[in-house]
């Protein structure tokens, strides 16, 4: 006769039949317990993320320049509280006006602090004027956010036109400085010659007496 074939199950699952047993099968269920309660609270402490700018949201950046200020953000959970060991990601348009990171791409990883917080440095732009917007995600386990920070490249202001605008003016001023200091030579040595002629006087008339002539005919 066949014997019923048995499956062996695992000790946490068997039911226990002597003290040493139950004994473990008891630290087994509060150590599951345990990993329960503490497991759960992390979970539902990033649930939710939130990303708040500090520093950088709005800025306009000179033409091909780099950014001096850091582009900081904050990432917090659903109650406000910091969430540290974030991984943030930031993101740039592949074309148009934007530029690159210092990595020299146009992708940025970074990961908060103990503040929840990260800072982007060394935002280098291109020369194309208009605005353009980063992406930021944020991520931690299973919780995700994202928002965008609105950035500008202002437009090219001509360095020669502006400079050369002093320098038309001052070559009016001087030609204008020529022809007044021309018309005010004419106009003063006009007036020296009209004030010589006063003084002069009028001219003096010349009387000429010319040589007699006698003529003698015939009776």
């Amino acid at each position: 006769m066949r014997a019923a074939p048995t499956t062996s199950l695992p000790f946490w699952c068997a039911r226990p039949h002597d003290r040493a047993s139950i004994s473990v099968y008891e630290k087994v269920l509060r150590l599951a317990a345990l990993a329960v309660t503490l497991v759960c609270p992390a979970i539902a402490q990033v649930a939710i993320l939130q990303i708040q700018f500090i520093e950088g949201e709005g800025a306009v950046h000179a033409p091909g320049s780099r950014s001096s200020r850091p582009l900081t953000v904050e990432v917090t959970d659903e109650t406000g509280r910091p969430v540290p060991s974030a991984a943030v990601s930031f993101h740039l348009p592949e074309e148009g006006p934007g530029g690159s990171f210092a990595n020299g791409l146009h992708t940025e990883v970074g990961v908060t602090d103990a503040q929840g917080r990260v800072s982007l440095h060394g935002l280098l732009v291109n020369r194309t004027p208009g605005r353009f917007q980063i992406r930021v995600i944020a991520s931690k386990e299973q919780a995700r956010a994202g928002v965008v920070s609105s950035q500008y490249v202002a437009e090219p202001r001509s360095g020669v036109a502006l400079a050369s605008a002093p320098h038309h003016r001052a070559r009016w001023a001087v030609v204008a400085a020529l022809v007044g200091g021309g018309a005010a030579a004419g106009i003063l040595s006009a007036s020296r010659n009209q004030t010589a002629a006063a003084i002069a006087g009028p001219p003096t008339p010349t009387i000429t007496i010319g040589t007699p002539t006698t003529t003698v005919g015939h009776p």
